[in-house]
């Protein structure tokens, strides 16, 4: 994809596309570098997080205070080159990793820890957070963006399996525009509001709370019956339908919350290709699917082509799952460019992840 980052040469990045197999944080087929190969691809990876741009031995010393001379360093790079973990974009230019790079520093990171006042902020975010399941989920997705600066996605799996409904409510907001407001066993509130092309006189919208609370109340969203019985009137009976159709169908939709799209915007240069990301964070079936892929293969971090999404090789994603009362009820994740900074995006997402569990799990 064009304008996401420079290109790289075949079979360097360490990513599927090479046919290896990934481990459970990442690539098995990586060597064990010496510590001084280790210690000057940490730093190529280091400042080219920081600057965007190609590392040179001279900005190498300065960052891995390696007592070796510069002409050291340099074969030392290129022998990094060789065996796949940098590249370089042209003659002469310093070194840039490539995912192979990027996926050795990531298992290299060991235990992550947010700084003091980050580690404050999450803390006092979550001591005050207030209000239902879904703006607790939107504004946690709002923290992880601010936190990295970064897009960040919450998935809620809880609409998989979701709870009794203890009443059913229609308000006549308007003669043709009414709310179903349906609260759960769980103290949850789920919001539909419906349109009409008719009014609507008070004893029809009177009958039809009648009637869903009757195929409603004391079941779950996946049990209640499409077709009601009949009232008589067979224009309450349709708007019944309806509105059972289109509550039953919201249940069924995982529910995904992104914040900070704008901020991977800001990543990269070209047009095309931040279209191409927005898209996909747009497409809440393709997120999913990202997210639970990265999980399923015992991944934290996938960066480029370990996405497994085309429009994406230029982009890592973070992920962790969150837990209530010790099963899983969803995933947070930060999406951002290849060279994105690592520590500091784990330690977010671990620490989000256990305060979000510790606080849904009061509920």
């Amino acid at each position: 994809m064009p304008g996401l980052g420079p290109k790289r040469s075949p079979g360097t990045n360490g990513g599927p596309r090479d046919g290896k197999i990934v481990a459970t944080t990442g690539d098995a087929s990586l060597t064990v570098l010496d510590d001084r190969k280790s210690a000057i691809l940490n730093a190529v990876v280091g400042e080219y997080i920081e600057t965007a741009q190609p590392v040179g031995s001279g900005a190498v010393r300065r960052a891995s205070y390696i007592e070796v001379s510069s002409a050291t360093i340099r074969n030392e790079m290129a022998s990094l080159e060789s065996d796949g973990y940098l590249y370089q974009p042209h003659t002469s230019a310093g070194r840039v990793p490539t995912e192979k790079g990027y996926r050795y520093f990531v298992d290299k990171l060991g235990e992550v820890t947010l700084d003091g006042s980050q580690s404050d902020r999450v803390l006092d975010f979550f001591r005050e957070m207030e209000g239902q399941i879904e703006g607790r989920l939107e504004q946690t997705a709002g923290l992880l963006s601010n936190l990295t600066r970064y897009a960040a996605v919450v998935v809620d799996l809880g609409a998989a399996t979701p709870a009794q409904i203890r009443s059913v409510q229609v308000v006549s907001l308007s003669p043709r525009n009414l709310l179903v407001v349906i609260v759960d066993a769980l103290g949850e509130i789920h919001r539909h509001s419906v349109d009409l092309t008719h009014d609507v006189d008070p004893e029809s919208v009177e009958l039809l709370q009648s009637t869903l609370r009757e195929v409603m109340e004391a079941h779950r969203l996946d049990d209640v019956q499409l077709v009601p019985p009949p009232t008589g009137d067979e224009s309450v009976d349709h708007l019944a339908r309806l509105i059972l159709a289109q509550v039953i169908a919201s249940a069924e939709d995982d529910r995904v919350y992104v914040n900070g799209a704008s901020n991977v915007a800001q990543s990269f240069d070209a047009v095309e290709s931040v279209r191409q990301v927005l898209t996909i964070l747009e497409q809440q079936l393709l997120v999913v699917k990202l997210i639970s892929d990265v999980l399923d293969r015992g991944m934290r971090v996938a960066i480029g082509t370990e996405t497994g999404v085309e429009p994406l090789e230029e982009c890592s994603v973070v992920v962790s799952p969150y837990r209530v009362d010790g099963e899983v009820s969803g995933s947070i994740a930060v999406l951002g460019p290849t060279r994105m900074h690592y520590r500091e995006s784990l330690a977010a997402v671990s620490m989000v992840s256990r305060q979000l569990e510790q606080r849904l799990s009061e509920r």
